[in-house]
Order: structure tokens, then C-alpha cells, then sequence
């Protein structure tokens, strides 16, 4: 806990967050894998200490591949020394890899069923926010799932101490989540049992327009 609180205030800008998130959180955000059958890729971003790694690693099974795309070089540390390299040793039939870079470097084949991001999308500029969710939209399976979080009404208690152009990116960043719900069938959930409650938001590759607009063409072919 010391050391995720040290490099919470040193890198806060890729932390976003100052406590681990809850057991309750990481189950929140894995429970889709319970309903994709035979061997499964999933790719954490964001990771920090291992919160929500650990849920992962209760949910896999032999066959699964498990990505971890963490910057921090000391909590990349942390997670090989106090969580993976324990779980390799009991389970060798599951691949496990943890990559040490930037999700913009990290070199990762797409087709993943799930994808869990806990990266901080309320500290970074629109423009990388933009460009971080059409990467990760781009690594998924075609009935692959993106789930990410943030803290409920952090954007409306950050407002009043960001200043004018805070403010502003703070509404970029909130159009940005809405177009993506609308865009990729995206749903959310409140959950209460985390500290501060977090949001946890859902989203499916599949744009929801195109969809829509297949829909059509078959209805009008017949």
C-alpha cells in the first residue's frame, strides 16, 4: 500500500488514483469471461499494483493467454516479484506476459475476448484519450468486450479547482465516453463497494451504427 500511495502522488497523471481499487471492482469487471468458452485472450492495461489483475488471474484457465501492458517501471516490479511469478509456478498451462511500456508501444496481437483498462482517461488530453480507445477497440475479438472505469462524478468534483481550460477538457473527455457508449453498445454499472464508488463502463467493438445500418440493408435486400 506504501508504495502504490508513493508513485500514486509521484505519477499521478498515469495513476489517477490515490487507493487500490476493491476486490468487489475487479469481479465487476471480469465477470464476462464466465460466458466465453475454450481458451481466452485478455489484456489488462493499467494496472498498477495488481488489483484487478487478481481478479483476472482467479477467472483464467488452462489454454488462457493473460497481457499486461503496465509504464511504471516499480510497479512492473511489484507485479512480477508479489503476483505473477507465483501464479506462472502453480499454473504453467496459462501464458502470462507483462509488458513495461506505454499501451501506445506495447507489442500486442489484437483479438482479445476481454480487455480491463484502468488507465486515468480524466488526466490525459483528449486527443491521447481518442486515440488510446481506438487502439484498444482495434486489439479486440469481434465479440470481444472493453471494460474500463472511473470514479462516480469525478469530472464534476474535479471542475471547480481546474481552471478554464481544465474545464474544457474535462468536457472534450466526457463527449468523448458519451460517443463511445452510443457508438459501441456501451452500458454501465455503479459500484458502490469501492473506494471512492466507481463506474465501470462496458463497450463491444462493434459500431453500434454500422450495425444499424446492416440491419437496414438486409431489410431493404428482402
Amino acid at each position: 500500500m506504501l508504495e502504490f500511495l508513493t508513485q500514486s502522488v509521484k505519477h499521478f497523471r498515469d495513476t489517477g488514483s490515490i487507493w487500490p481499487s476493491s476486490p468487489l471492482l475487479a469481479r465487476a469487471m471480469t465477470k464476462s469471461l464466465e460466458g466465453v468458452s475454450g481458451p481466452r485472450r485478455i489484456l489488462e492495461v493499467g494496472p498498477g499494483t495488481g488489483p484487478l489483475t487478481k481478479g483476472v488471474l482467479r477467472r483464467l484457465r488452462a489454454g488462457d493467454q493473460f497481457d499486461i501492458v503496465e509504464i511504471n517501471d516499480v510497479f512492473c516490479r511489484m507485479l512480477e516479484k508479489e503476483i505473477l511469478q507465483k501464479f506462472r509456478t502453480r499454473h504453467p498451462q496459462v501464458a502470462v506476459k507483462l509488458h513495461n511500456a506505454p499501451i501506445e508501444d506495447a507489442a500486442l496481437i489484437p483479438g482479445y475476448d476481454l480487455i480491463v483498462c484502468g488507465l486515468p482517461f480524466n488526466n490525459f488530453p483528449p486527443k491521447l484519450v481518442r486515440a488510446i480507445f481506438r487502439q484498444l477497440l482495434a486489439l479486440l475479438s469481434n465479440s470481444g468486450e472493453l471494460v474500463y472505469f472511473e470514479y462516480a462524478g469525478v469530472r464534476a468534483m474535479k471542475a471547480p479547482i481546474a481552471g478554464s481550460a481544465g474545464r474544457a477538457q474535462l468536457k472534450r473527455i466526457d463527449a468523448i465516453g458519451k460517443s463511445l457508449r452510443r457508438n459501441h453498445s456501451g452500458s454501465t454499472e455503479l459500484i458502490l463497494g469501492n473506494f471512492p464508488p466507481a463506474v465501470t463502463i462496458r463497450l463491444k467493438r462493434e459500431v453500434t451504427a454500422q450495425r444499424g445500418a446492416s440491419r437496414g440493408k438486409s431489410s431493404r435486400a428482402k
